[in-house]
């Protein structure tokens, strides 16, 4: 399989060959929504807390005797069957992150990877360097590519002039080859990539 690599005035300088056992398999749709959801459990900030009986205020005076008085017995009026009484198995702070095998995580990338490829959404950009680190000049610059709404721009090492120029363009983002996730490429309309990180990429997801 191969792709047109284009410049940043999108005329074809050449082609570059796509591996067909990255690219060319079948979609695991079940691998890219294990990644996801992993990906999304990491990020949640897991704060949420409640009262139990130790933690609201009141005394821990039992409130009459035991027996004699006709009433249920009651042990302190912080018990959770009274109003304003401690919380019972309620939700505790907690990370809510959980691993999976490096191999199923390599898998969804290559599905992710492989499913722009079938939709023709991955573009292959000679060089991703902007002159200046203006965002007018990065934008000029996609669309000239032909990029248009939500796009993943993938080098093989973020470049900090052209991360600047990226990041007040909505949907836009910049990232390196080593550092992408499934989750990137599954979320993003358009791939932009470089040569030198498409090779990465095929090198990484190879073995």
């Amino acid at each position: 399989m191969q792709l047109d690599v284009v410049n940043t005035s999108n005329e074809k300088v050449g082609t570059v060959e796509l591996s067909d056992e990255v690219f060319g398999g079948r979609v695991n749709e079940t691998l890219i929504w294990e990644s996801v959801v992993r990906a999304n459990a990491a990020e949640r900030r897991g704060t949420h807390a409640t009262k139990n009986r130790a933690l609201v205020s009141g005394s821990g005076k039992k409130p009459w005797r035991q027996k004699g008085t006709g009433r249920a017995r009651v042990g302190e009026i912080r018990n959770p069957l009274w109003r304003k009484g401690g919380t019972v198995f309620g939700p505790q702070p907690r990370s809510y992150e959980f691993a999976i095998p490096k191999k199923a995580e390599r898998g969804a990338l290559r599905a992710a990877l492989a499913q722009k490829v079938k939709d023709g959404r991955l573009i292959v950009v000679e060089s991703l360097a902007v002159g200046e680190a203006k965002t007018k000049a990065a934008a000029a610059m996609l669309k000239q590519v032909g990029v248009d709404g939500k796009a993943l721009l993938i080098d093989l090492r973020s470049d900090v002039a052209l991360e600047r120029s990226v990041r007040n363009i909505p949907g836009v983002t910049l990232v390196a080859s080593r550092q992408l996730r499934a989750r990137e490429v599954a979320d993003a309309g358009q791939l932009v990539v470089t040569p030198g990180a498409l090779e990465h990429l095929q090198k990484t997801l190879e073995t």
